[in-house]
């Protein structure tokens, strides 16, 4: 019999090689995936999720992106987005997935947080991509239309005090990219492109980095098709992962 393991992969994105994590159920497969993203600047991996799902079935795949947590290249909001693409064509392609008994067809995203944002703007470009989930989503276009002076200084200084893990950016870079982005990174502006497909949001209302009024409730005004839920608790989720686990295995069970 074919056992469960983890093995450590890599994938090739601009250039800079990133370090992976494959949760691989055991079986012949070819099994769905699912790939976690994670959020800015990494601290919460979304591994207990991974866990519970290769425990029902399904490979999940964390990695870390350009810049982060001793990646090669430079970290921005930009390349986040460019390595979850290039990630989610990494393990749909030969010959990783026959290797790895992976079933190309049946791919979800899971994001929380910045990964959030990744996972919609990832699956909104591709519409082979079969679900997505977005966790505490942050919705980058709905904070630049809205920047002051004094809140723009401010999101200046909450990047800047979590840069530890990253490289070759500032508190201020990262507010000047989102500027210059605007509307395009709007996950709202995103709802015509996922349009009949199966999307899950969950939002947090006891959240001081994504709060739910700002970037989840306009959400679930946007996709009236999706899935949604909104439960009091903090932006990691802290006292919720067992229903986080249990929302999304049953998610993915009723549409990979």
């Amino acid at each position: 019999m074919m056992r469960a393991s983890t093995p450590a992969v890599t994938f090739e994105s601009g250039g800079v090689s990133l370090a992976g994590l494959l949760h691989l159920p055991a079986g012949p497969g070819p099994h769905p995936v699912v790939l976690l993203l994670q959020g800015f600047p990494g601290n919460e991996r979304s591994l207990d999720l991974a866990q519970a799902l290769r425990s029902a079935g399904y490979a999940a795949v964390a990695f870390h992106y350009r810049g982060s947590w001793g990646m090669g290249g430079i970290w921005s909001w930009g390349n986040l987005l460019e390595d979850a693409a290039a990630v989610a064509r990494a393990v749909r392609a030969e010959p990783f997935a026959s290797a790895h008994r992976l079933d190309p067809v049946r791919l979800a995203l899971f994001g929380h947080s910045a990964g959030g944002f990744a996972a919609l703007m990832t699956a909104a470009a591709d519409p082979s991509i079969a679900a997505v989930v977005s966790v505490s989503a942050f919705d980058f276009g709905t904070v630049a239309r809205s920047l002051t002076p004094e809140s723009r200084a401010r999101y200046v200084e909450a990047f800047g005090e979590d840069l530890l893990p990253l490289r070759g950016t500032s508190g201020e870079a990262l507010v000047a990219e989102m500027e210059r982005a605007g509307e395009r990174w709007s996950l709202a502006g995103l709802a015509p492109r996922l349009a009949g497909r199966p999307v899950l949001l969950i939002g947090t209302s006891d959240d001081s980095v994504t709060p739910a009024a700002v970037h989840h409730r306009p959400l679930v005004t946007a996709y009236p098709e999706a899935e949604q839920h909104e439960w009091h608790t903090d932006h990691a989720l802290s006292d919720h992962r067992q229903r986080l686990v249990e929302t999304v295995r049953k998610f993915l069970d009723g549409h990979l």
